[in-house]
């Protein structure tokens, strides 16, 4: 109970920590201060209802959906980029939807990946061994990183090249194999960088911020000016200057830079104490499990989470180059917070088998 007692707290957190850093911006933009909290508050209810319901099955069940889970990804992933359906924000074409309501795919294809990769592996977990044997499964990452890379979405590609890459190790893949993965995959990098100015145009920023600081550099400022004012104890909830309209996606992408301004780095401290707890927790969870399928299952889980929550927290600190990652679990983002409840949910399921 540890387990879900702090992802429900963190969810929780989220919510008012998505309240303070929106209120002033939901005001200006739509006239109500609440707009962005009421969706926080929809999207916690909807994933708690979720994450008790995939608490009480048998998720053995789930291995028979590891080819219709891809294909799902696969297919919602494409549909962003069908006139009518995808619908764009600040460049970028990330999201379905109609009217208000919209579904960003790439959230729902990691863990369909991790479904996928799971069912595959635990059928035959020999044949992880041989190159021919992780081709399904480096397949079907790849074109989830492809077709969100043509959002463009760098950094969830980033986290789902990470996810794809950790569960093959998981899987017992050899050496030789890992090798012939790894290094193109790092060569490619710099390639993917060079492919397109503004990510040129990011890396200088993360380089040399002052060096524009009213352009690509501004938004890394303004969140280093948020953590800096934030100090040991922070200035007090609700009480950020940042979130009037300094700091871009501070409900966000940067919503961490708010926590820290309001609770220092205390406050900063206790949160990722907490989402320790829960990876902690979680990989305990998979070490115990009784079947290679939950224990796949459960480590991608807990394993895209811990990369977004690290990969988040780096950049608000000007540690790597600015990428929009929501933390996982309080950043606005219904779509995120859904399916990373229902994924805490089939963790803790594996767990409740476990025991019995």
């Amino acid at each position: 109970m540890l387990f879900l007692a702090c992802v429900v707290i963190l969810a929780a957190y989220g919510v008012v920590c998505v309240y303070s850093a929106s209120s002033y911006n939901a005001e200006v933009l739509y006239g109500d201060k609440l707009y962005f909290f009421k969706k926080q508050v929809v999207g916690f209810l909807l994933g708690t209802a979720c994450m008790v319901a995939v608490s009480f099955f048998d998720y053995r069940r789930l291995v028979r959906l590891r080819y219709p889970a891809l294909a799902l990804s696969l297919l919602l992933l494409a549909l962003v980029f069908v006139p009518g359906l995808g619908k764009s924000n600040y460049g970028a074409t990330r999201w379905i939807g109609f009217g208000s309501f919209t579904v960003q795919p790439s959230e729902i294809a990691k863990f369909g990946f991790i479904l996928f990769t799971a069912g595959y592996v635990s059928k035959n977990p020999a044949r992880m061994r041989t190159m021919k044997g992780v081709l399904p499964v480096l397949g079907g990452g790849l074109s989830i990183c492809l077709l969100i890379m043509l959002e463009p979405n760098m950094s969830v590609t980033m986290c789902v090249g990470a996810l794809m890459i950790g569960m093959i190790v998981l899987s017992g893949a050899s050496f030789r194999t890992l090798s012939a993965i790894c290094i193109p995959v790092l060569l490619a990098v710099p390639a993917l960088i060079l492919a397109e100015p503004y990510r040129l145009n990011r890396l200088s920023a993360f380089l040399d911020p002052w060096a524009s600081p009213k352009e690509e550099g501004y938004q890394l400022i303004q969140s280093l000016y948020a953590l800096g004012n934030g100090g040991l104890f922070g200035v007090g909830l609700f009480q950020s200057r940042q979130k009037y309209r300094f700091l871009p996606f501070a409900e966000s992408d940067f919503i961490l830079s708010i926590i820290g301004e309001e609770t220092g780095f205390i406050g900063i401290l206790l949160l990722f104490s907490m989402i320790g707890v829960v990876v902690w927790r979680g990989f305990r969870i998979a070490k115990s499990c009784e079947n290679l399928y939950g224990y796949l299952l459960v480590s991608g889980i807990i394993l895209v989470f811990a990369i977004q929550s690290a990969l988040n927290a780096l950049v608000v600190s000007g540690s790597i180059p600015p990428t929009g990652l929501p933390l996982p679990l309080i950043s606005a983002g219904n779509t995120s917070l859904i399916v990373t409840m229902t994924g805490m949910g089939l963790v803790y399921n594996v767990s409740r088998h476990n025991d019995g």
